[in-house]
């Protein structure tokens, strides 16, 4: 039975993916399919409508949509000039410094937007003209650009991360949040680094002397926006709010802050919270199909079905987190990132847990090998939107790639076997 109903999930999910059926909805209608073999009709409906309620049932999904609305508050509020000015004050005298400046411009925008997308599109709509104003190449910028958004998502507050929390079984989100320091970190220093070298190379130009004083002006100009971040995790950490009473904070502090920079007006409110209703909504339409998807799976065994097919491969714990490690590499390149989360951590977590890997290190795992194929084709939509953004060839951004590719896949390797990169920080605040 566990074969059979796998095999009917898996390729009705693909079929229907194949021909262009939302993924919501791929996965809803193959998970009823699936459902409808093993109870009758009457029963398969009743089971349907009581998980999709359940799948929302949850204070923690709340966090979900704040945290969406204060990322677009921020996204409209001005916020990318001001960090990018910042960004450039950390390293504008580096060879190359227009293309780190987007780095850490991507770092500091991704991690209060929450989207990659976003960082993408609103960082390298200003960065990439500069850089080609400066003689550097199109595709080194657009390249640089789309390697570094998604490091946002590994930096916190991540609705990602809280994603993972909810499909996991309550994995804490503060534990998640501060894990994700160390290896977003690290992501944004592997591509600065591949960037430096090619930079020099080439002889790519530094940006002008700033002085003092506009240093601390641009600091000080920073500074109110990075604030967000300390408020955020500062109250998760200290236990003074959890991550949904975070998330209302962070709306508040973006609205006023944006009011204050005089950047948001009444009349752009309506476009904030339709852009708001529509992302949430398909977030929680896949939250909601996924509960019922992973029931299925529940019911009928899969998971532990494939966690024992892959256990009886080997049990050599290096051997299985290389597997688990390409399986993800691969579902990222043709599904995006969060129903990516839905429907293969539930599969995947019982397999981490009997290896005895850590919830908390297994997510960051998780959201950084999808996070690669965020930047991968074939449908990678960073790699889309970086490139139109950039006005570039794909061909041959996607050559300028590789070497980040490259670096980005060893430090994976070195996050996945070395533990103490993503569990350091929340053992040392006891999280």
């Amino acid at each position: 039975m566990t074969i059979f109903a796998g095999l009917v999930l898996f390729l009705t999910l693909g079929l229907l993916l194949v021909f262009g059926v939302p993924v919501g909805l791929a996965v809803l209608v193959s998970a009823i399919i699936t459902m409808l073999l093993i109870l009758p009709f009457d029963m398969t409906m009743f089971t349907t409508a009581q998980q999709l309620a359940v799948g929302v049932d949850n204070f923690t999904i709340l966090a979900i949509p704040l945290f969406i609305l204060a990322g677009i508050i921020m996204n409209n509020g001005g916020i990318a000039f001001r960090l990018i000015n910042f960004a450039k004050v950390l390293v504008g005298r580096i060879p190359g410094s227009l293309a780190h400046t987007n780095v850490v411009g991507n770092m500091l925008f991704g991690s209060i937007s929450g989207s990659s997308v976003a960082s993408a599109a609103a960082i390298g709509r200003v960065m990439i003209p500069m850089q080609v104003n400066q003689k550097y190449s199109r595709n080194y910028g657009a390249a640089t650009n789309i390697a570094s958004a998604p490091v946002g998502l590994l930096l916190p507050p991540s609705p990602l991360l809280i994603v993972y929390s909810l499909v996991s079984g309550g994995t804490s989100i503060a534990a998640l949040f501060i894990a994700g320091y160390i290896p977003g970190i690290l992501w944004g220093l592997g591509v600065i680094i591949m960037a430096y070298f090619i930079a020099k190379r080439r002889q790519y130009p530094v940006s002008e002397t700033i002085s003092w004083k506009d240093k601390g002006y641009i600091i000080l100009s920073a500074l109110p926006s990075l604030l967000l971040i300390v408020i955020v995790m500062g109250g998760i950490i200290a236990g003074f709010f959890t991550a949904t009473e975070a998330a209302a904070v962070a709306v508040l502090y973006a609205t006023i802050l944006t009011v204050l920079y005089k950047s948001l007006t009444l009349k752009d409110i309506p476009e904030i919270l339709r852009e708001t209703i529509s992302i949430t909504g398909m977030i929680l339409f896949l939250i909601t199909a996924s509960a019922m998807f992973s029931f299925v799976m529940s019911y009928t065994g899969i998971p532990e079905g494939i966690s024992s097919s892959l256990l009886s491969i080997t049990d050599n714990m290096i051997i299985l987190l290389l597997l688990i490690n390409l399986i993800l590499l691969v579902i990222g390149t043709f599904m995006d990132i969060t129903p990516a989360v839905l429907i293969f951590t539930p599969i995947l977590f019982p397999i981490a847990m009997d290896l005895g890997i850590d919830p908390v290190h297994f997510g960051i795992i998780v959201t950084f090998n999808l996070c690669i194929g965020n930047i991968t084709p074939p449908i990678g939509t960073v790699l889309f939107v970086g490139t139109r953004v950039a006005n570039a060839r794909f061909e041959g951004v996607i050559k300028a790639l590789v070497p980040y590719f490259i670096m980005l896949v060893v430090i994976l390797l070195v996050i996945t076997f070395v533990p103490q990169l993503s569990l350091y920080l929340p053992e040392l605040f006891d999280l």
